[in-house]
């Protein structure tokens, strides 16, 4: 099929261009390690107050440390886009038959290969400070990181393609995902918030994903808030694609 080709095209483009400058993996991950260092040993001495999440500070911690790392991921890829904008790569797209869903798709899947090896490596590096990982909680979790990074990636290329300008992506993004990160639960469980904060994170998609991961790592992988938090990432993910779709489709129409 055309469009399973022309994606394969643009995927191979760009994971090209990360290849010949890998160290953004690698940056991408520092920030999660040094919260995993230098933050996780505080939520030792919390790990026994009522209300805190069994499994351990580190079961409670790596899987918001990997949502994380997956929003800031995902929302930081409208950077690149910008730049093409500016050099004219999307306007020469538009005198090429490739499909303008692939243009997004074959992105959206390198972003969503980079962003598995950074939740792979942080994942390994936590084990010896006490992460408690099974294969199945494992694989599931890298499910859910791919939801998110495929819905967040997709939206962050429609932010990039409406603003064309870092000037006014940056502030955007980073004004969107701090109250998403700090109401999904992340860095402390919601658990421990007041009644009407934890209403407020009930309305956050990301919370849910919280929720499932550290489900996940305690060995619960078929409990129902594991299925909810898919559930909403893959809506999250499907209206992402669409939205982005869309702005591609006009962006080089």
């Amino acid at each position: 099929m055309k469009f399973l080709r022309d994606t394969w095209l643009v995927f191979q483009r760009y994971v090209g261009i990360l290849l010949a400058n890998p160290a953004w993996v690698i940056i991408g991950l520092l920030q999660p390690v040094m919260y995993l260092v230098l933050f996780a040993p505080l939520l030792k001495s919390i790990a026994g107050v009522q209300g805190f999440p069994r499994g351990g500070a580190y079961n409670v911690f790596v899987p918001g440390l990997l949502i994380q790392m997956g929003m800031f991921t995902a929302t930081g890829v409208g950077f690149p886009l910008i730049a093409e904008l500016r050099a004219g790569v999307i306007e020469r797209f538009r005198v090429t038959p490739v499909s303008r869903f692939a243009l997004l798709l074959g992105r959206a899947l390198r972003d969503i290969m980079t962003l598995l090896v950074q939740a792979l490596l942080l994942m390994l590096l936590s084990i010896p400070f006490g992460l408690d990982a099974n294969v199945v909680g494992i694989v599931i979790m890298l499910g859910i990181v791919a939801l998110i990074g495929l819905g967040m990636s997709s939206l962050s290329y429609t932010a990039a393609l409406a603003l064309r300008s870092e000037d006014s992506y940056a502030p955007l993004i980073f004004t969107i995902s701090l109250p998403l990160l700090l109401l999904s639960g992340v860095l402390l469980p919601l658990n421990l918030a007041p009644g009407w904060l934890k209403t407020i994170g009930d309305l956050n998609p990301l919370s849910y994903a919280v929720t499932a991961a550290r489900d996940l790592f305690i060995g619960q992988a078929g409990s129902p808030d594991v299925v909810k938090g898919l559930a909403i990432m893959a809506a999250l993910a499907l209206v992402g694609l669409l939205v982005g779709a869309r702005s591609f489709s006009r962006a080089v129409a």
